[in-house]
């Protein structure tokens, strides 16, 4: 059992490594920042200011830690989608253990190379599959497991992204071109079919998928529309304004995503400044995306089950909906709902509701959860992913740890035939 904190080195102090890191400042017990690598200057300075590092631990790029003696025991890869694979595989051949953003890589070939070195070095690796972390997700493994509902048949999966999440992650934003990043599959949903695979117990046999760009294009440009939402004659007219989007946040006081991807100093100024200038304030029907805004995905398993799956753009952002099929019983999750409580929105708990086909009763579960953390992303998944690696590792419970390599490996396979399937028009088997 370790003694003391296990030490982190941060490489990418963007949205994602420094919400993990954030279990550092809350349980300096357990885990402790010790170094940072980031190129952006001002994201970099504001990590370093959160966590008092020292000169000496602090790199602009990520190669540079690498020259040192290893001086932290786990390495956190937050980089973009196409910057996991070359220093994942670098830092496990220093011998760091790994926590590594999803999605593993953008190509089959570089996640068989991580999973590769991972094991030729005998380190752990862990991806941030945050959807099994979460307190839904292990009811549902519980019930499932107790034989309640008998065998899962069958499931129906379906993920609102959220017509203005849309627009900022995946047309304006880091995830809207494939060549840049990666299918919105991969960069948004292999936490979904990771999920499924995790719930049906079995690995995907074969796949078909249907899906395109449908909506975020030059050719639904509105009349009279300009290039920037700050200079638009009908913006005002628009729902994918930017404006409209990002103002009301900095006009409220709130200064954490998505608006401080703007700018890490939110201030009405500065977004108003990064509206005119920057990638956030282009018009949602003329930027250079390409990626989907609607997919579904059919997967067989084993033993003559299936499942489907459903992403796209037009829905208000909220939790996940899950239907699950076994012989015994039914089960429907809600993983919540953003509804408006006076000038205020709220975000209902996930819900939980068994049908049992021997009683034929109905009950239900408010799987409500809460932690005293910083962390609250995914329904707290985010605290409970950083959480259970940390303490798997110092406790050597190595089964704490529920994403790690062969089972991400599978999952993303599953993902690039899906990719196969959309664009071939077949059905790939696995």
């Amino acid at each position: 059992m370790q003694v003391g904190p296990l030490r982190a080195l941060v490489i990418g102090a963007g949205s994602r490594g420094s919400a993990y890191s954030e279990y550092a400042l809350e349980n300096p017990d357990k885990l402790r920042i010790v170094g940072v690598a980031e190129p952006r200057a001002e994201y970099r300075d504001r990590f370093v200011r959160a966590h008092s590092l020292e000169d000496d631990s602090v790199f602009v790029d990520w190669r540079d830690p690498l020259v040192r003696q290893r001086f932290a025991d786990i390495v956190f890869v937050t980089t973009q989608d196409k910057m996991h694979a070359e220093p994942a595989i670098a830092y496990a051949e220093k011998g760091y253990n790994i926590l590594l953003e999803k999605p593993m890589a953008p190509t089959e070939k570089e996640c068989i190379q991580i999973v590769d070195a991972v094991k030729r070095s005998g380190v752990t690796l862990a991806v941030c599959h945050i959807l099994r972390y979460t307190k839904h997700t292990r009811r549902l493994k519980e019930i499932i497991s107790s034989g309640a509902i008998g065998t899962v048949v069958s499931i129906q999966h379906f993920e609102p992204v959220g017509y203005w999440h849309q627009a900022h992650s995946f047309v304006r934003g880091n995830w809207g071109n494939e060549a840049k990043s990666s299918p919105l599959l991969l960069a948004k949903s292999c936490h979904d079919l990771d999920w499924l695979q995790y719930i049906m117990g079995e690995s995907c046999t074969s796949v078909s998928s249907f899906g395109g760009l449908h909506h975020f294009t030059a050719e639904n440009h509105p009349d009279g529309g300009g290039e920037r939402c700050t200079d638009c004659a009908v913006e005002a007219d628009c729902p994918y304004s930017a404006l409209k989007l990002y103002m009301p946040l900095v006009n409220e006081g709130k200064t954490g995503w998505p608006v401080d991807i703007l700018t890490p100093d939110v201030t009405e100024e500065n977004v108003l400044e990064a509206l005119r200038t920057g990638p956030y304030g282009r018009c949602a029907y003329l930027c250079d995306n390409d990626v989907v805004d609607n997919q579904v995905v059919a997967l067989a398993y084993e033993g003559n089950r299936s499942a489907t799956f459903t992403v796209n753009a037009f829905n208000n952002v909220g939790g996940r909906k899950t239907r699950i099929f076994g012989t015994r019983g039914e089960l429907y999750l809600n993983e919540g709902d953003r509804e408006p409580e006076g000038e205020a929105t709220i975000v209902t708990p996930p819900l939980l509701r068994h049908f049992d086909f021997l009683t034929e009763r109905i009950s239900y579960e408010v799987l409500d959860d809460h932690v005293e953390t910083a962390l609250t992303g995914h329904h707290f998944g985010d605290f409970h992913l950083v959480d259970d690696v940390i303490t798997g590792l110092r406790e050597q419970r190595p089964e704490l740890i529920v994403s790690g390599p062969d089972e991400t490996l599978a999952s993303h396979r599953t993902v690039f035939a899906a990719e196969t399937s959309r664009r071939e028009c077949r059905v790939v088997h696995m």
